[in-house]
């Protein structure tokens, strides 16, 4: 408690003595520095930072990883070893990156020689520190969803808005060309007029009772939890402690809301993209969904989810639907998904029926060229290359905070719409549902202090 208290009440007088655990001097690293190099600090040691974020950000010239950090040492020490180790190879020196470890991400915003960050950590842990990081002038890649509250991610933008600081979105369908390819042949009339939109999303299955078990040394579950609710430490609640397979926490309802806001961000912001409705939302949202009747894992099962939008559009959701995103118009259809892409090696696709990416009720559709004068989305190669592009450029990101919070609003109130046998009308300008108390007090949950949004000092 006294090293938290330390921390927290000096910040400035730390920041100055914060070491840079390198063989060359910590000055030579700054934005403005010969080297020109971007230091970047990984916060959330995991299967997605493992598998994609540290992947997709450290082979890139212009990045340069300089420090770790999780609330399970083992973890941590881990992705030391996976970082020093792509630099030994890269380089073919042994110790040209001695990366720094941080148990306490605060302790890490102190470095001033840290430019940015990516937070790679369970959904509870996206918004607080990607506000903390966005305080102390620190880049942001933040790992969808947004948040786990409509509230939280109203905080986070404005945190972003006032500090202008680069903040990616982890919404890498954008730069999947097909996506692209299917979002502005819907939004030149290839189809002709869309008026329904369907998305295939899976559940999640309900899973073991799970008995209490001692908190292993290695973990800070206190913080682990963060603003959420005490509970009894139980292995599959949590993440694996040998290897890093699918963690338990995705499926239980204090750390996030399930596949809905998992993988619904990814499509309801590509379904946006086509739609022409990225920074708007809904008009009305209503749901019907089956929930596990015992066992730890409490996350929607089977689901149907039905918005409207003002310009006519339908957009229905459920995992009878195939992976993707089906744009229906006056003329035709165009189908949209990642194939057989996977963000890590653990993620439930079935490659069989995922291994169409791009698919028309006619070819012809598909050949259509976009003329001059016609309507051209931002194309990428890279979610991650963007967002180190814009950071040397301030310009906004392909998947800026304001279109991520979007895309995650519609998720929670998807998630929300669950849990009422009603329809619910809403207000995309107040962000709030309409003559609904019930259903507005679930924008917000309480915060365990001294974690969560509420207490950062904006």
């Amino acid at each position: 408690m006294q090293r938290r208290k330390f921390i927290n009440n000096s910040l400035l007088t730390t920041a100055a003595v914060v070491g840079f655990p390198t063989i060359v001097p910590a000055s030579v690293f700054g934005k403005n520095a010969p080297s020109n190099k971007i230091n970047i600090g990984q916060i959330g040691c995991g299967r997605i930072a493992r598998d994609h974020d540290i992947h997709d950000t450290i082979r890139f010239d212009q990045s340069r990883y300089v420090a770790v950090c999780d609330v399970d040492s083992n973890r941590a020490k881990d992705a030391k070893v996976l970082v020093d180790s792509f630099y030994k190879e890269k380089t073919g020196k042994d110790k040209y990156m001695d990366t720094k470890i941080y148990d306490d991400y605060r302790e890490m915003l102190l470095n001033k020689d840290i430019d940015a960050v990516v937070i790679s950590t369970p959904d509870h842990w996206h918004s607080q520190p990607a506000m903390e990081a966005a305080l102390a002038g620190k880049d942001i890649y933040l790992q969808k969803p947004t948040s786990l509250t409509v509230k939280e991610g109203q905080q986070l933008r404005d945190a972003v808005q006032k500090t202008g600081v680069i903040l990616q979105v982890g919404t890498q369908q954008r730069a999947m060309p097909q996506f692209r390819v299917a979002a502005e042949l819907v939004r030149n009339g290839r189809i002709g007029k869309i008026h329904t939109v369907k998305i295939g999303l899976p559940g999640d299955p309900s899973g073991p009772e799970a008995a209490p078990m001692p908190v292993p040394s290695n973990l800070n579950f206190d913080m682990w939890l963060g603003s959420t609710p005490l509970v009894p430490y139980t292995e599959i609640g949590v993440h694996p402690q040998q290897g890093y397979s699918r963690p338990g926490w995705l499926r239980i309802r204090n750390y996030g809301a399930g596949m809905i806001t998992g993988w619904g961000q990814h499509h309801y912001d590509s379904a946006a993209w086509g739609m022409d409705t990225e920074l708007t939302g809904p008009k009305s949202v209503e749901a019907l969904a089956e929930f596990p009747k015992s066992g730890l894992w409490n996350v929607h099962g089977d689901f149907f989810v039905k918005h409207e939008y003002d310009n006519g559009i339908t957009v229905y959701t459920s995992g009878g639907y195939t992976n993707g995103i089906r744009y229906e118009g006056t003329d035709g259809w165009i189908f949209v998904s990642r194939g057989a892409y996977q963000a890590s090696a653990s993620d439930p696709v079935d490659q069989e029926k995922s291994a169409k990416a791009l698919n028309a009720s006619d070819p012809k559709i598909l050949e259509s060229v976009i003329g001059d004068n016609e309507i051209h989305l931002e194309k990428i190669d890279d979610q991650h290359g963007n967002w180190l592009d814009c950071i040397k450029t301030r310009k906004a990101p392909i998947s800026p905070i304001e279109k991520g919070h979007k895309a995650c609003v519609t998720c929670l109130i998807s998630d929300i719409a669950m849990q009422f046998d009603r329809k619910l009308e809403w207000d995309n300008e107040k962000e709030m549902f309409v003559n609904d108390d019930e259903a507005n007090a679930m924008l917000h949950r309480d915060q365990r202090k001294p974690y969560g949004t509420d207490y950062v000092k904006v």
